[in-house]
């Protein structure tokens, strides 16, 4: 059997489109070859278990052989093979999918996989090869092997072969501009990227090359927490463990599977960009899969495979419709479900990964209506509430507010502190043990309000910086009022989120405005000077206002209330809230770095020793010629000196800033020893 003939085509010039606009990546030949011959081996399988083939399968297997010499590439299958009118059909008529037919043939009698969806996957060889070359011998008993071959013009020569074995071999005649594909590593490389998975051995002069076993094919009941570990570090290599993970896998209303991993956040992650690899049928299509997976889980890792996600027919772009976007909705569905999960099964290992995983949560709240709902009553806050030993409510205190993590018998929260030697096998399905976390306990927002509604109803006082804010924080801890610490990159946004779910909540930074409860009012108003009847507070202020001679700065007097005034700071630097977030917003609309301004408040302790020595300083001594008394200088630089270390716990000094400041430093240093000697 001899034959010459044209390649029926749907397009007059089919080749120069495959090779040049059809594929981006002339390397993805393989992944196409390598699918065919998988599909070989599957529709074998179908036509055995349908009872049409009653000869051995034997053990399946992909055979890959280079010949540098020739400059030949070839992939051999022991599949179900082709007669000669099935290669007319399925070779001969471009984009005439064999796959499709095929399922729509055997549909219902096998749970295989079919891959092919196009047709066009062959073809694909010639954006590497001058001349491609086909042969084959089909299951069928009596049918003569076939040789095909076609130069890459429309012309093929279809004759006889001397093939006995079933199956297929493709070889591949490689233009001198792709001699690449000679190279053994380079074909090692291709495989472990497009093909690691497929349920088929592969072998390259004589050795298995790839995984074949697919984790999230299989039943989450028959993976153990080392199957998932060890399946991250092969994506990720030399990457931190997971924090917990997610298996995907449905089949209604479309097909899906996929294991997706909660990573530990690094400042160098762009959130923005998809970190989630996408197959189809176990082939790797693209590491790009923003149109599935919801926004805010992009920094997610991990595996998704679905044969119901829209490719476009070079497989390397999705096309967005309505079952994307119910991909997506279930994903997202699905991990929340995660979370509810660990939130009620584990609360501390909750906690422990909380702050890699609140960034999710929070973000989620924040761009999806659905999501928010779902996790809501998941969101926690690490607190300054500590309970009294013993304590088992969430009731609110009549001591010391404190918060605890919530007990598997009821809603009494405790700190959390496991001990580090709890092996992981006691650990639930989908955890990492982590060392311990540190004491401070955490809340929701809603135990929060109810726990200090007799004490300061809707309103919620929080830290976004612990350490510039530690001030602040203490001296609301000492008076019995709880801090929430909201200092993640994304609380900015989510505070103002919050606010218009909690429309009657005020949220109030602890360095805003000081409550009433941590002001004495009594000592306030005591009058130290008979002559011009001024109480502490007025010569305070005057005394200030002078040193430091800024219009736009608000100076006011408060006696701060403490047990111990000398711990107690001398002085603080408020901003309105309102203002601040003024000033946030602008600066994120100019894209600019939030500038602190000019007009705030200092707020001076009329209760601390410090300030009240500066009263008697600044009133006594003799004036020597012109000008101030040194006391009074000395006071006038004691105060510029109070107001600079208020203000750094507000802002950083530039470098005039701190220059000047080391220098104010060292002049009140210079004359108080001054004055100790002399004394």
């Amino acid at each position: 059997m001899r034959e010459q003939g044209t390649i029926s085509i749907h397009t007059e010039n089919i080749f120069p489109i495959i090779k040049k606009s059809l594929y981006s990546d002339h390397e993805v030949f393989l992944r196409e070859l390598i699918s065919n011959a998988v599909d070989a081996i599957q529709k074998l399988k179908m036509v055995s278990r349908a009872g049409e083939y009653s000869g051995e399968i034997g053990e399946p297997e992909i055979q890959i052989a280079i010949d540098k010499d020739r400059k030949t590439l070839s992939i051999s299958d022991n599949g179900i093979g082709m007669t000669a009118e099935e290669v007319k059909k399925y070779i001969n008529q471009v984009a005439f999918s064999s796959a499709e037919e095929f399922i729509h043939k055997y549909e219902g009698k096998s749970d295989q996989q079919i891959i092919g969806h196009f047709g066009l996957g062959f073809y694909s060889s010639f954006m590497v090869a001058q001349k491609v070359e086909i042969d084959t011998l089909s299951y069928q008993a009596g049918a003569p092997a076939v040789h095909w071959s076609c130069d890459g013009s429309p012309e093929f020569i279809l004759e006889d072969s001397s093939r006995s074995d079933r199956g297929t071999t493709i070889t591949l005649h490689l233009m001198e501009d792709e001699q690449e594909y000679v190279e053994d590593a380079r074909i090692k490389q291709l495989v472990k990227t497009y093909c690691d998975f497929l349920p088929v051995p592969i072998k390259l002069n004589g050795e298995v090359i790839n995984q074949q076993k697919a984790p999230w094919r299989e039943s989450a009941n028959n993976l153990t927490k080392e199957d998932y570990l060890e399946f991250y570090r092969y994506l990720y290599p030399f990457q931190e463990e997971p924090l917990l993970w997610v298996h995907l896998n449905t089949d209604y209303p479309f097909i899906l599977n996929g294991i997706l991993y909660f990573p530990k956040l690094r400042p160098d992650v762009d959130v923005t960009q998809g970190q989630i690899k996408l197959f189809c049928n176990q082939v790797f299509v693209s590491d790009h899969c923003e149109e599935i997976i919801p926004r805010f889980l992009l920094p997610m890792r991990g595996v998704i495979d679905s044969t119901d996600i829209p490719l476009n027919v070079s497989r390397s772009a999705l096309q967005t419709d309505r079952t994307v976007r119910k991909i997506a909705d279930y994903i997202s569905r699905k991990v929340g479900d995660r979370l509810k999960e660990l939130y009620r099964d584990s609360r501390e290992e909750y906690i422990k990964v909380w702050q890699d995983v609140g960034t999710f949560v929070k973000f989620g709240s924040l761009n999806d209506e659905k999501f928010k709902k779902q996790v809501e009553d998941i969101v926690i806050y690490r607190t300054t509430y500590e309970t009294p030993v013993g304590a088992h409510s969430t009731s609110p205190a009549t001591e010391t507010p404190a918060v605890q993590v919530q007990a598997e018998e009821g809603d009494a929260w405790q700190d959390v502190q496991p001990a580090e030697s709890t092996p992981d096998s006691q650990l639930p399905y989908g955890q990492v043990s982590k060392p311990a976390p540190t004491h401070s306990p955490y809340t929701t927002l809603k135990e929060y309000l109810e726990r200090n509604k007799s004490r300061h109803e809707n309103r919620v006082y929080y830290c976004t910086d612990e350490v510039t804010q530690a001030t602040y924080v203490e001296l609301h801890k000492k008076q019995g009022l709880e801090v929430l610490f909201m200092d993640s990159f994304i609380d900015t946004h989510f505070i103002s989120f919050l606010e218009r779910e909690y429309s009657d909540v005020k949220f109030s930074r602890v360095d805003s405005d000081l409550d009433q409860t941590l002001l004495d009012k009594d000592k306030a108003g005591e009058i130290v000077d008979p002559t011009t009847n001024k109480t502490r507070s007025e010569l305070i202020k005057e005394l200030f206002e002078k040193a430091l001679n800024k219009p736009k700065l608000n100076i006011r007097t408060e006696a701060l209330k403490s047990d111990d005034p000398q711990g107690t700071p001398p002085a603080m630097v408020l901003l309105p809230e309102y203002m601040r977030r003024i000033q946030e917003m602008s600066a994120f609309v100019q894209q600019q770095t939030a500038q602190f301004p000019d007009d705030h408040i200092l707020l001076v302790n009329t209760a601390h020793p410090l300030i009240q020595n500066l009263v008697s300083l600044s009133q006594g001594s003799i004036i020597q010629g012109e000008g101030q008394s040194p006391s009074a200088e000395l006071a006038n630089s004691i105060c510029q000196h109070v107001y600079d270390l208020a203000l750094m716990a507000q802002k950083g000094f530039n470098a005039e800033g701190m220059k000047s400041f080391v220098e104010r430093s060292n002049q009140v240093l210079t004359r108080l020893t001054d004055r100790a000697t002399s004394a």
